[in-house]
Formats: structure tokens, sequence, C-alpha cells
């Protein structure tokens, strides 16, 4: 078995993905790591995404060696940002090339194999992205601390939120408050503690249990509600924006799909590929390009 290899790489906040192929597309392995969102700094996201990507090489039984003849698509969290791309591109992988791309771009190439079309990730982070006669326009996706409304970061800090107002008697308490303050053991010091090293990730892990409270529980309706109307103004940017097909993508794409108006039915798709499907197109894509090849 020898190259050219193509490494697809998908790293948001939760984890790093990797998939090592051959030129026709055939997996060889594959690997995960951490998370790899680039607004964490390169210091924690290069040896995630570097991690990831030795672990495919392991899987495929290739030495390190093999890296020499590797062409990487990356599609990471916060690559949409030139100054944090920057420091992955900086970063010594040893791959013979390397391309990369936001997250949300691999995804939308994935989702409808290179036509086009727009996404809207739905994860730990949230980004829409459309893609139209070969222009791109990402909407949202600047981050935890500025946007990614709906995410799992901000409905779980919303529910946290919620949770801290209702000990203080400012809004109403519910199952789901009540659950979220015995994970602090009723402390609201003990939260304040944690917010001091909390990463959007462990913000996310809340997300799952607003979703399985809702529908009777006030508080939890009453986010859910909120993050529609956040998901509703991204539908209809990308739609303006001339996307004539969306896939919703991410971890809580599912949990929020039953909530959506039916206006939106014609227009929703299932994505025919994932974000690796994209990373390994855009390798693909820039190998092709180079002009050695050919």
């Amino acid at each position: 078995m020898s190259g050219p290899y193509f490494l697809a790489v998908d790293g948001g906040g939760t984890n790093t993905r990797a998939r090592l192929s051959d030129q026709n597309g055939r997996i060889l392995g594959e690997g995960l790591s951490g998370s790899s969102n680039l607004t964490l700094g390169t210091a924690i996201t290069a040896p995630a995404i570097a991690e990831a990507g030795e672990k495919a090489l392991e899987a495929a039984g290739l030495s390190p060696d093999a890296k020499a003849e590797v062409h990487a698509g990356m599609g990471l969290s916060g690559a949409n940002v030139p100054a944090l791309a920057d420091g992955i591109r900086s970063f010594p992988f040893g791959y013979q090339s390397l391309a990369l791309a936001s997250d949300a771009v691999t995804a939308c190439l994935g989702a409808h194999a290179g036509e086009d079309g727009g996404i809207l990730i739905l994860g730990t982070g949230s980004q829409g992205l459309a893609l139209v006669a070969g222009k791109e326009t990402t909407v949202g996706g600047w981050g935890f601390a500025l946007s990614d409304d709906a995410s799992g970061a901000i409905l779980g800090r919303a529910a946290i939120r919620a949770a801290i107002l209702s000990i203080d008697a400012l809004a109403p308490s519910s199952d789901l408050t009540r659950l979220i303050m015995a994970r602090f053991h009723d402390d609201p010091s003990e939260a304040v503690l944690w917010s001091q090293t909390a990463t959007p990730r462990d913000y996310g892990s809340f997300a799952p249990l607003v979703f399985r409270a809702a529908g009777g529980d006030g508080v939890a309706d009453h986010l859910i509600g909120h993050a529609i109307g956040s998901i509703v103004g991204m539908l209809d940017r990308l739609i303006h924006l001339g996307a004539p097909r969306i896939a919703l993508m991410g971890g809580l794409a599912a949990p929020y799909r039953p909530f959506l108006p039916t206006r939106y039915d014609d227009v929703l798709i299932e994505p025919k590929g994932d974000a690796l499907d994209g990373a390994f197109r855009l390798a693909k894509q820039d190998f092709q390009a180079s002009p050695t090849q050919g």
C-alpha cells in the first residue's frame, strides 16, 4: 500500500475525528481525540489534531514516516478567524500538504456532495453556511463568548443561569432547575467555582437535560423556545442567501428538529455526507490543484 494518502479531519468543541483514505476514497483508518475548537488556542488544539491523525495512520497500519505522503484536509471550528487558522497552518504536522477551512465549509461540502446548498450546524457550537455559485457566506459561528446561538454550549449555559436565578427566587424553579442544582450539590458557590474553568464542551453537557425535560417543564420549554427563535433567524438568512436546500447537522440537529416550524419541511434535507466527506473533498481538490500534479 502506497500513497498518496488523504487525511480528512473534522474538529470541534467536543472531539476531533480523523479519517485516512486512499485517492479513490477507500477508508484505511480512523482516529479520535479531544476538542480542537481553535478558540481554545493552538497549544491545545494542534496536539489534539495531530493525535487524531496519528491514530488514523496507526489504524491503517502505516508508520509515522507515511505523513510525508499525506495530503490533509481539515475542517475546524474557528478556522473562519484568520488569526486562529494561521496557528494551525504553521504547526509542524509533517504532512505533505494541508488545506484548511472551517468545519462549516467541510460540513456543507459533505452534505451536498459539492453542490449548492446550506447547512446549519447545531452541536457544542453553532454556525450556518451557504455555498452558492462558488461563494461561501457564513451565518454566526463567532464562538461561545460572542455568538453560537442555539448551540449546546449556549443552551447549557442558559439552563445553568436559569437554575441559579431560581435559587435566588428571581425566576421560576422546575424539575430541570432542581436537577441542575443537584449537580452542584445545591450550592451556587460550587457552580461559580466550576464556571471558572468550564469550557463550551462542559456547558454543552447540560443541553441534553433541557431536551429530556421539554414538553411540560416550563423552564425547559422556555429555553428551547428561545433557541428555536435563533435557529429560525439563521435558517431564514440562509434561504435569503440563495441556499436551495439546507441540511441540519451536529449532535443537536435531531433534538431540535421536532420543534421547528413546518414551513421549513420543503427546504430541510438529510445530508448526503458528513464533514469528514467534505474534508476529504477539500484535501483532494487541493491536491489536484497543486502545480506538481497532473
